[in-house]
C-alpha cells in the first residue's frame, strides 16, 4: 500500500514511531487496548486485532482570528448585539483557530492510519481522540490511539477505515450489513457581547425565570454550524450517514474589547462521530409462514375431523 508519492505509508510517520511500529510487525506478537469482551466481539464477525496505533501532533496556536464581537455601541450603553461564528468568514471571528484544530486532529488520524496500514490492518476501532495543553495554553497536543484490526477474508478496503466505536459496537455494526469509513468532526466557534438586553435579563432578580435571548441564539448558531460542518464531512467520505459519538459544548467569558466593563460570551462545539455505508445489499424480510394451532378442546378437534 503506497500513497499518492508512491512511497508506504511507514514514509508518512516520524522516525520513531515507523521504528515502533516495524518492530511490532517484525516480532509477530500484537497488543491491543480492548477489553476482553471487545476482543471477543470482534472474532466474532471475522476480525482480528493487529497492534495498537497511535497517531499525536502537537500545535502553538500562534494566530486563533482577530476575535472582534461584532459590537458597537450606542448612546446611553444601548446597541443590538449579534452572534458571529467562524464560518461567517474566513478571517473573522475564530476560523483560524477552527482550521487549526480541524488541521491538527486529521494530522493525528491520519498518523494513527499510516500506523495501522504498516501493520496490514484493514482499519482501526476505538479510536479516542484527545486535546490537551503541552507546555501553556497555547500550545496543543492532539492524539488519536486504538486498535488496528485486520479482516479474516481476502477483500481488503481501498483505505483503512478509523472508528470510535468499541469492540461490541463494531461487531454489530457489521452484523447488520454496515462498515466505519472515517471519524468524522463538526467544529465550530461563535462569540456574543453581552448587550443591553443580556444584561437586563440576567441581572434582574426579581424578574424570576425568563430566556436569555441571547445566549440561546450563540448555542443554536455554533451547534447549527457545528452539525452542518459534520455533515459535509460525512458526505466528503462518500458515506451513508453517521454514528454519533458525542457533543462536547465549552463556553468562556472575556472583557469586551469593543465596550468598557463590557462582556463577551464564546461557545466552543466539536461534534465527533463515525460515518458509516452499507457493504452488501439486504434482502426484504421473508413474509412469516402460517403456524398451525392445535386445539386444547377435544370436542372442537373431533368436530374438526
Amino acid at each position: 500500500m503506497t500513497d499518492g508519492s508512491g512511497a508506504g505509508p511507514e514514509a508518512s510517520l516520524p522516525p520513531v514511531a515507523a521504528a515502533r511500529v516495524r518492530a511490532g510487525r517484525e516480532s509477530g506478537t500484537w497488543s491491543s487496548a480492548l477489553s476482553t469482551a471487545e476482543f471477543a466481539a470482534i472474532r466474532s464477525v471475522g476480525f482480528a486485532p493487529v497492534g495498537q496505533v497511535m497517531g499525536t501532533t502537537v500545535v502553538r496556536i500562534g494566530f486563533a482570528g482577530f476575535g472582534g464581537c461584532g459590537y458597537r455601541q450606542g448612546m446611553f450603553g444601548s446597541g443590538r448585539a449579534t452572534t458571529q461564528t467562524s464560518a461567517q468568514n474566513v478571517w473573522s471571528g475564530f476560523a483560524p483557530l477552527v482550521r487549526a484544530h480541524y488541521d491538527a486532529r486529521r494530522q493525528a488520524i491520519g498518523r494513527l492510519l499510516a500506523e495501522c496500514a504498516v501493520l496490514g490492518g484493514d482499519g482501526v476501532v476505538g479510536v479516542r481522540l484527545t486535546v490537551g495543553p503541552f507546555l501553556d495554553a497555547d500550545t496543543l497536543e492532539f492524539q488519536a490511539i486504538g486498535t488496528a484490526v485486520r479482516a479474516a477474508g481476502e477483500v481488503r478496503p481501498g483505505r483503512p477505515f478509523s472508528s470510535h466505536l468499541s469492540g461490541q459496537d463494531f461487531a454489530k455494526l457489521v452484523t447488520a450489513g454496515w462498515i466505519p469509513v472515517s471519524l468524522v468532526l463538526g467544529i465550530s466557534i461563535g462569540i456574543r457581547h453581552d448587550d443591553w438586553a443580556v444584561r437586563s435579563q440576567t441581572g434582574r432578580v426579581w424578574a424570576g425565570n425568563i430566556e436569555v435571548d441571547g445566549w440561546t441564539e450563540l448555542v443554536q448558531h455554533a451547534r447549527h454550524e457545528a452539525r452542518t460542518h459534520l455533515q459535509q464531512d460525512v458526505w466528503q467520505q462518500g458515506a451513508d450517514g453517521c454514528v454519533l459519538s458525542g457533543m462536547e459544548l465549552s463556553i468562556r467569558e472575556r472583557e469586551c474589547p469593543n465596550a468598557e466593563n463590557q462582556r463577551d460570551h464564546i461557545v466552543r462545539t466539536v461534534l465527533l462521530g463515525t460515518a458509516v455505508a452499507a457493504f452488501r445489499t439486504r434482502a426484504p424480510a421473508a413474509a412469516p409462514h402460517s403456524l398451525a394451532v392445535l386445539s386444547l378442546d377435544r370436542r372442537g378437534r373431533q368436530g374438526a375431523g
